[in-house]
């Protein structure tokens, strides 16, 4: 063999040396993860509780007949407002009407027994002082007997008159009754608010309740001035919450808007589930006032509050995606107690790194230790974050730097 061919086959031998070593490189290469990586920084966290609920007035007042009768004069609408002492609606007054004429005549005929009763007495007394005179100048004239008999007749008289009356005030508590159950047909607004529901329409009869049977309710009247949010909190999250804590409060009927609110009252009983069932939680009221209620508020309208129960300023802080569990040690042991952690970026691999978790935030934990601030950690996408293994290679994708936020 020729030296040229020796040289010749030298060269190829070592583009295929280094072509294979160039494969094997790119192989190892493409073995790394692509994940994306944020910054351990400093941010003002606010930790809060989401809860679902319905808005209603503080201050509600529902209204039914005391007495029954046909609506002859209906002079409000839903949603009107009305001021206290306003006439809403009147009922057919025509037989409580006859009942007070019926019981003023009563009066009137107790009041004239009375009278005769009284004329009577006042005939027994002047009787017995006769006989007493008679007897004083002579007492052979009146007898004892006659003496006693018209003694007698005196206190029966005078019995007479008392239980007369007694009469009169019974027949004029009467006519009170009835005149009180006359004034009860015009319906009057008990406090100044909104109607927020109508029941009764002009023509209609207004039923009276009973023990058993519930009356017709007429309408109901909502100071709105006032407006809470009723919320149903799970109970792991009940001992976080206290009263005056911070809120905001968003209306599925006004979208786009949220109102800051405070906790006013903390159940401490449970809802119980309607019906009496069982239900795998369990929940307790939780209720907020909302401090500047817009005028297009309504009763019953859905509402979503996030409560705020904890806040970090300058808090160290990673996203809560990066977070993740692994076992106790590198070789992720399945006997040991799973630890929460992340993975931090050190020279192209992803190192994991246990940490002590504080307050969550709406997209980021807190961290009280195992990273400083500088730091780079693993923080997606999900899936490749929980395949990741102590020391996998991997490659960080570039992206635009975004706005911290809580």
């Amino acid at each position: 063999m020729s030296g040229t061919r020796k040289i010749v086959i030298g060269i190829v031998v070592l583009v295929l040396v280094l072509g294979a070593a160039a494969i094997s490189v790119a192989q190892s290469q493409d073995r790394s993860v692509d994940v994306r990586a944020s910054a351990v920084i400093e941010r003002d966290l606010v930790a809060t509780i989401t809860a679902t609920g319905n808005v209603r007035a503080r201050r509600e007042v529902n209204i039914s007949s005391d007495v029954m009768g046909r609506v002859i004069e209906l002079n409000i609408e839903e949603g009107d407002e009305v001021d206290r002492g306003d006439v809403l609606l009147r009922l057919d007054p025509s037989q409580t009407q006859a009942a007070v004429s019926r019981a003023r005549a009563a009066l009137a005929q107790a009041e004239a027994q009375v009278a005769q009763q009284r004329a009577n007495m006042v005939q027994a007394r002047r009787e017995l002082d006769r006989l007493e005179g008679l007897r004083a100048r002579d007492s052979e004239l009146v007898s004892n007997q006659a003496l006693e008999e018209a003694d007698t007749r005196l206190q029966v008289q005078r019995s007479l008159l008392q239980s007369a009356e007694f009469g009169v005030e019974q027949s004029r508590a009467g006519l009170s009754e009835v005149e009180e159950q006359l004034s009860r047909t015009t319906i009057l607004a008990p406090i100044s608010g909104r109607v927020t529901r109508l029941n009764i329409e002009e023509g209609e009869m207004a039923v009276v309740g009973t023990m058993n049977n519930p009356g017709s309710l007429l309408l109901t009247i909502s100071d709105l001035s006032v407006v809470e949010a009723v919320l149903a909190v799970d109970e792991i999250d009940i001992p976080q919450i206290a009263l005056g804590d911070s809120a905001t409060v968003e209306l599925d009927a006004l979208p786009g808007r949220v109102f800051a609110s405070r906790v006013a009252k903390i159940g401490n009983s449970s809802i119980q589930p309607q019906g009496g069932g069982s239900q795998g939680s369990v929940d307790y009221e939780v209720i907020l006032t909302i401090l500047e209620p817009p005028i297009e508020l309504r009763p019953d309208l859905s509402a979503t509050a996030d409560i705020i129960v904890d806040r970090r300023p300058n808090a160290l802080s990673v996203p809560i995606i990066a977070v993740t569990l692994r076992g106790g040690d590198e070789d992720d042991d399945e006997d040991e107690e799973p630890v929460e952690g992340v993975f931090v970026v050190r020279d192209g691999k992803a190192v994991w790194q246990p940490v002590e978790l504080g307050i969550t935030g709406q997209e980021h934990f807190e961290i009280l230790s195992g990273l400083e601030a500088g730091d780079s950690v693993v923080s997606g996408p999900y899936q490749r974050i929980q395949l990741l293994r102590d020391g996998d290679a991997i490659r960080v994708e570039p992206r635009a730097s975004r706005t911290p936020s809580n």
